[in-house]
């Protein structure tokens, strides 16, 4: 996982219900493959989250601008927040669009030779697809894995892709971190006075519940990671009969 910075404009949730958009988007969908995947429906918004069926997802990329940089791995751990199911991991190494950055080769460790022996990402779609059908992805900042997927799809299908995404690091800054008064953001837009906030980076936050140290930037350890640090958010600032509504974005 690349992270940005969390100050990172994030994208809105839709007007409709998710359980409507995907009946919507079921109904406008040209590609069959999308048709399929928004076919097998949505929960509704006042599922408990103990009955949500969940999918935590990492993408490993070769930069952080979906514009410009390219998926070259995905993990995927189907989950509830009493179980991981590991044993059923999917993973994948990608082909980009466009080449590695030596950046991002030191950063994931997924090499030119790698890439080289690797599929495009619609070879994989079907199985990607049917995979997460009727789940909601859980990923440790949204604004990686929704926006890459979107734009990937676009630029090789010509069609875009939407789905709900539990955030745990927003869900962490809902609980760690307190917004600046108006008196507080002047003293420090002149330096007068800092009010830094505690970080809400996947390994920070994991510290935080005492959840072990895992090597990061390896998707399926990433992802791991990001649903361990859910089920602890859960147990600790909510309740297995939390609505999912007030989860997903």
């Amino acid at each position: 996982m690349l992270y940005l910075p969390a100050s990172a404009k994030h994208q809105s949730a839709p007007t409709l219900s998710w359980p409507d958009r995907f009946q919507q988007l079921a109904s406008s969908a040209h590609e069959p493959r999308l048709r399929a995947y928004y076919s097998k429906g949505m929960v509704t918004g006042d599922t408990p989250i103990a009955e949500a069926p969940l999918l935590a997802v990492d993408f490993e990329t070769t930069g952080l601008d979906p514009a410009q940089h390219g998926i070259v791995s995905i993990a995927m751990i189907p989950m509830t927040i009493q179980r991981i199911a590991l044993q059923q991991a999917k993973t994948w190494i990608v082909k980009p669009q466009r080449p590695l950055t030596s950046e991002s080769v030191v950063i994931h460790g997924i090499t030119h030779s790698d890439i080289a022996a690797a599929d495009d990402i619609v070879d994989h779609l079907e199985e990607i697809l049917a995979f997460a059908a009727g789940k909601i992805w859980v990923v440790h900042y949204r604004g990686i894995e929704r926006p890459f997927f979107q734009r990937t799809l676009l630029n090789r299908i010509q069609e875009s892709i939407d789905f709900p995404v539990i955030d745990t690091m927003q869900l962490e800054a809902n609980c760690r971190r307190r917004p600046l008064t108006r008196w507080q953001k002047l003293l420090q837009m002149a330096n007068l006075k800092q009010y830094p906030q505690p970080s809400i980076r996947l390994a920070d936050s994991r510290e935080r519940y005492g959840l072990p140290f895992y090597p990061p930037h390896n998707a399926l350890t990433d992802t791991l990671a990001c649903a361990e640090l859910l089920q602890a958010q859960i147990a600790h600032h909510y309740s297995p009969t939390t609505p999912i509504s007030q989860l997903w974005l």
